[in-house]
């Protein structure tokens, strides 16, 4: 069918482990804008979600780390997290093997991308799901952006994979949604954690938003990691978003919550 929805939100483990430590009227938003991106998630029919991550090592590791996987299990464990430290109860989110092979196929006509029949799901992709699927009632096609050991992926492949991720979600009959989710500027599991470099988000978040593709391919990783931090990394997954959708997004929400240790972010993209 086609590519019938494409998102991006913050998946930072505080936004559901340290909800009750957050100022009432900024989680209640945030909340809310999760909700809604819900409701428009769901208003689209999905048969399947596609969610891009940036894995934490719960199953890449430096000895064998692909700078781009997706999923092919008939179902995925999660949270890897001790579900009392993250507040999100342990689930096994629903696969399609057949599905995902298709996709994968497809992808690789353009990108090299490892695929995996075993995944155990972590923060990255489990507090989305929280929100976006609280009652396990998608089909969910993981992908991972390596954004956590150098070298990583330079930013115009990072596209090019939303590139062959819209190709291949407009080549097979379903309807295919999309979330990227990771920070923007933060600095995980550092002294530096719960720092958020405000000015930096917006000025990224408004290049996302005009679907400024030169824009966004204009930040080195040295400079992303001076200024927005290790975890300002993930942005990879915003651009290949952003690649899939080829429109103009809407931020619904953005607001640093330093206790979530992010900007925390829901936002939407026209499908182009």
């Amino acid at each position: 069918m086609s590519l019938v929805f494409s998102g991006v939100c913050s998946h930072a483990p505080g936004i559901t482990g340290r909800a009750d430590r957050a100022p009432v009227e900024q989680k209640e938003a945030l909340y809310a804008a999760f909700d809604d991106m819900r409701a428009r998630l769901h208003a689209t029919r999905p048969d399947a979600i596609i969610v891009i991550a940036a894995e934490h090592f719960a199953n890449f590791f430096m000895n064998n780390m692909p700078a781009y996987a997706m999923g092919m299990a008939d179902g995925y464990d999660g949270p890897i997290e001790d579900p009392a430290w993250l507040a999100i109860p342990k689930r096994r989110a629903k696969g399609d093997p057949d599905l995902s092979q298709r996709l994968i196929a497809e992808v690789q006509q353009s990108v090299d991308v490892a695929f995996a029949e075993e995944w155990r799901f972590d923060h990255g992709i489990m507090v989305p799901l929280h929100f976006l699927d609280p009652h396990n009632e998608l089909t969910v096609i993981p992908a991972n952006i390596n954004c956590q050991g150098p070298p990583l992926t330079p930013l115009h492949r990072a596209w090019a994979f939303g590139e062959a991720l819209r190709r291949a979600a407009d080549s097979v009959p379903e309807r295919i949604a999309l979330v990227g989710t990771g920070g923007i500027s933060h600095w995980p599991a550092t002294p530096d954690s719960g720092r958020i470099n405000e000015a930096w988000d917006r000025d990224f978040l408004d290049r996302w938003s005009r679907g400024d593709k030169a824009a966004m391919l204009d930040y080195t990783d040295a400079q992303t990691y001076a200024e927005a931090g290790q975890g300002g990394f993930e942005i990879r997954t915003f651009i290949a978003a952003a690649a899939a959708a080829r429109g103009r997004g809407t931020v619904h929400y953005f607001e640093p919550i330093p206790i979530f240790a992010v900007g925390c972010t829901v936002a939407t993209m026209e499908i182009a």
